[in-house]
């Protein structure tokens, strides 16, 4: 099995830290950092981290590149071992800017390079003639500008032809044509207001969550997560329905840990792991990445310690379901 990651809008991220970020003031960093990311770039990333262990599975990068700027992506890819599948297209890969201080992370985020529906097809061209049966293909974050709102649904259709699963990570448009696609992707994870926004409604609590997933269950998917901040996250699966949190330490960096969970899922997903399992894992990677900067896994044996702390609820289980649906008729 392998994994394939497709980031069609990479971006690299400067972050800059701040002792307080005042609207209208002038500052002074204290730090400056970047490091070549977008969506799956940095599933990618924290992946490969995971690969060196003996359930690591090997990980290939697929998207566009802007070929000015792509330095940082050459050396992340060859320092840890990422098949770098990019297709380098002209122009420069956008730059997002990270503020940081002591109430969190401010994100400035630009479109990217303009692309046609051409551009779109040579990643999706390229990703299914390497794709088999039992793969995991991991289609995350945004879109640039031009490139089709359903290249998601596309691309999910083609791949699930040819035996592989879909991992699914992106809100707004794409993630509506996504699921109103026919092919459906065996895993979303929105958080939760990506899932409100798409819903129309709020989602107050893990009743309100609950019954979003089940909702997106009832269309097809196999796996929602959803992810709810310091809340921790939901996850439903046929098994049934648990909820997973596990205390912050340490944060060097909020960037990159939505990312972090979806490798944690996808790791899961490569070992054939239970839903208990998948929610422990990614949650570990999750706050494992925040205790890091750029998009990394501390040692390990750290992440494994995590692994065995996350606090697991269970709110359903595949029996308790079925009661439950033999009491409604």
């Amino acid at each position: 099995m392998n994994i394939l990651t497709v980031t069609f809008n990479p971006a690299i991220d400067q972050t800059v830290t701040l002792d307080r970020l005042t609207v209208g003031a002038v500052h002074r960093a204290h730090q400056v950092r970047q490091n070549a990311g977008g969506k799956g770039v940095n599933v990618a990333s924290c992946l490969a981290d995971w690969s060196t262990s003996d359930s690591g599975t090997p990980v290939a990068a697929y998207g566009l590149l802007g070929s000015d700027n792509a330095s940082s992506f050459d050396a992340l890819f060859a320092r840890k071992g990422i098949a770098d599948r990019m297709i380098r297209i002209p122009g420069s890969t956008r730059v997002n800017l990270k503020l940081v201080d002591d109430a969190g992370t401010t994100d400035i985020n630009l479109d990217g390079i303009a692309i046609d529906r051409g551009r779109a097809e040579m990643v999706a061209a390229t990703l299914e003639s390497a794709a088999g049966s039992g793969d995991l293909a991991v289609l995350a974050g945004s879109l640039p500008p031009g490139c089709p709102p359903d290249i998601y649904g596309t691309l999910t259709a083609a791949l699930r032809a040819k035996g592989a699963r879909i991992l699914l990570d992106t809100s707004g448009l794409p993630l509506t044509c996504a699921l109103e696609s026919a092919a459906l992707p065996d895993v979303v994870k929105p958080n939760r207001e990506e899932l409100a926004d798409w819903l129309g409604r709020a989602l107050p609590d893990t009743a309100a969550l609950l019954d979003a997933a089940h909702e997106l269950r009832r269309r097809g998917v196999a796996l929602v997560v959803i992810s709810a901040g310091e809340d921790g996250a939901i996850f439903v699966s046929g098994e049934g329905a648990i909820t997973a949190k596990l205390t912050i330490g340490d944060i060097a960096s909020t960037v990159g840990a939505g990312d972090a969970m979806v490798a944690g899922i996808a790791a899961a997903l490569a070992e054939g792991a239970s839903l208990e399992r998948i929610a422990r894992l990614s949650t570990a990677f999750a706050v494992a990445k925040l205790g890091m900067a750029g998009p990394n896994l501390p040692a390990l044996a750290n992440v494994r310690a995590l692994v065995e702390d996350v606090a697991i609820q269970w709110l359903e289980t595949s029996e308790t379901k079925t009661s439950m649906a033999g009491e409604a008729e």
